[in-house]
């Protein structure tokens, strides 16, 4: 029996990208997808310095003034995604898939987040990190402290039954970054939990690009595509 051919999903890495402009990129990748025009995509990057606040709207766990926030060189937006407040900046590996959801009319939204959290928790185990969910929360822990916050938007479809995903995972790589960009909020609403990252977890250091790299055959794993980078060309598989 024939396998079913795989969709290409298409693999870009930016090693430093502003949040307006990947917000902007994302929402014509969507629509783009929709439409037949373009491949499905994973989108790695950083950005600068910015806390985002999604669907929940809780501007009180922003604590800093627009005045320390300027001071601070952090940006400020609010989007569409669910979930609360939480920090973007250097150190943390962002990836913002863009799939296709509920081809045949059977979309399990709940059902993706777990897969998301399973790529980082995969990777994790293979660094040697026992990475947890916590059942009241999305995201991945290790212990009692956050290590990747997840937060997403389904965009419904205009062309099919289904939807098209939007913003996606953030995954703490460098030691510090819980000092450098989360003092200035209450991530996720969230005060009780700690966050870490994965060289605090780990006592090595890591290249983000080079974590982007080792963490698509496990995102391939759980979404099983024809991966191709953004020129064209093929990637190997493992």
């Amino acid at each position: 029996m024939n396998q079913p051919e795989l969709g290409k999903l298409e693999l870009s890495y930016h090693p430093l990208m502003e949040y307006g402009a990947a917000w902007e990129l994302q929402k014509k990748s969507v629509l783009a997808i929709d439409a037949g025009e373009a491949n499905e995509q994973l989108i790695l990057l950083q950005h600068p310095p910015t806390y985002t606040i999604g669907s929940q709207n809780h501007p009180e766990h922003l604590l800093l003034s627009k005045e320390q926030l300027e001071q601070q060189g952090i940006a400020l937006f609010e989007i569409d995604r669910g979930g609360d407040i939480t920090y973007h900046g250097p150190g943390q590996l962002v990836g913002y898939p863009l799939l296709k959801l509920g081809e045949e009319g059977k979309v399990d939204l709940r059902g993706y987040l777990r897969r998301l959290e399973s790529v980082i928790i995969d990777y994790l185990a293979a660094q040697g990190i026992e990475g947890t969910r916590k059942p009241e929360y999305t995201g991945v822990w290790v212990g009692d402290e956050k290590i990747c916050a997840i937060g997403v938007k389904f965009n419904k479809s205009r062309s099919r039954r289904g939807f098209i995903t939007s913003h996606g995972f953030a995954f703490n790589i460098s030691e510090g970054i819980g000092q450098r960009g989360f003092q200035g909020i209450i991530p996720c609403g969230i005060s009780s939990y700690g966050i870490t990252s994965l060289e605090e977890c780990t006592g090595r250091s890591f290249e983000l690009e080079q974590v982007a790299e080792a963490l698509i055959p496990y995102f391939l794993h759980h979404f099983p595509y024809e991966a191709v980078r953004a020129e064209g060309r093929p990637v190997p598989a493992d």
